[in-house]
């Protein structure tokens, strides 16, 4: 018989706990020495269930992409877990890793800088049937390609092309073509279409959301834009600096964000609506982002945040299940014994 705890743990995809991306920083010519420690991701936790999307959003360097690449180990974590599909992964060898990599992929930020320009766009796409040794019977391989391509809306004729007779929003069909090859169940989205005009933004948001729904796949949706981010996501996941100040169900962050990194955030994003976006609350955060070399004492937020307490500045908060599926790091909001 399967208990409620079991039957949950079996629905998570991803579960990643307490992970740590440290990278040196070294001083010395000939005989270098570890002087610091820059702490690009520094104790990250969440789940990821089958079939859902999590959005990851902060400002640029809160270490968002870092964590993606540790995900896919394609980046050593310094300390933590990483547990896939119920193995962990952690520390698992290239060998170890090889028969994976089938079942996590990426698209990355750059639809320009990730295809090979001197390779046809068949070979792109079935790149990845080739390593993996799938790629033997050549007319199922073309038959393959073919069918990836109108996957994401472009015709099989195109596969001849190179990548430069594309567009910025074509180039990037042509990426998460490349991704589906191996059928994943998990695909890590780096920005995908931040590097996109706006008007063609919403095409491909729209085909990572059709995709999902027709192939079941979860993404982890790296972000800036957090109007994107709400259009694609299940639940929304916060950093800063390195750390998660507030995860929630998507509609519950937007509509009582807790977190006062959060708050200044979403009244961040413009509104449609003249009336509403004159009546709303104004929040200017004050001061930059400090360097994850040297992270402030407590709460990496105290020292932008209008509302820190003296706790703030000398114990840093853990991230506490408030229920409801949120959970927030932050002394508003203490842990309570039940």
């Amino acid at each position: 018989m399967t208990t409620t705890s079991q039957a949950a743990a079996s629905d998570d995809l991803l579960r990643v706990d307490d992970l740590k991306v440290h990278f040196p920083v070294t001083s010395g010519v000939l005989f270098k020495k570890q002087v610091a420690s820059v702490r690009a991701v520094d104790g990250v936790s969440f789940t990821l269930k089958r079939g859902e999307t999590l959005g990851l959003v902060g400002e640029s360097g809160c270490g968002k992409s870092t964590t993606g690449l540790a995900v896919l180990r394609m980046l050593e974590p310094t300390a933590g877990r990483i547990e896939f599909e119920g193995t962990d992964i952690t520390h698992f060898s290239k060998e170890q890793m090889r028969p994976l990599r089938r079942r996590m992929q990426m698209v990355y930020q750059d639809p320009y800088g990730s295809l090979n320009p001197r390779m046809r766009v068949r070979d792109i796409v079935g790149e990845p049937l080739e390593v993996h040794g799938l790629d033997k019977d050549r007319a199922a391989y073309r038959d393959q390609v073919a069918e990836l391509l109108r996957t994401v809306g472009l015709l099989p004729d195109m596969a001849e092309r190179y990548p430069h007779e594309f567009s910025g929003g074509q180039r990037q069909r042509i990426g998460i073509a490349r991704a589906l090859a191996l059928e994943p169940s998990l695909i890590v989205c780096d920005e995908p279409v931040s590097a996109l005009d706006v008007s063609i933004q919403a095409q491909v948001v729209n085909v990572f959301v059709e995709l999902q729904e027709r192939l079941g796949l979860s993404y982890l949706f790296v972000a800036h834009d957090l109007a994107v981010v709400r259009h694609v996501s299940d639940r929304i996941a916060v950093m800063y600096l390195g750390r998660i100040a507030e995860i929630a169900p998507r509609d519950e962050i937007y509509r009582e964000p807790l977190h006062p990194y959060t708050r200044a955030l979403m009244a961040a994003v413009p509104v449609a609506d003249p009336v509403v976006e004159a009546r709303r609350e104004r929040i200017t955060l004050q001061g930059e982002v400090p360097s994850p070399l040297n992270p402030p004492a407590g709460c990496r937020f105290n020292p932008r945040c209008t509302q820190a307490m003296d706790i703030c500045r000398s114990v840093e908060p853990v991230l506490t299940d408030l229920g409801g599926g949120r959970s927030v790091a932050c002394h508003l909001y203490p842990a309570t014994t039940p």
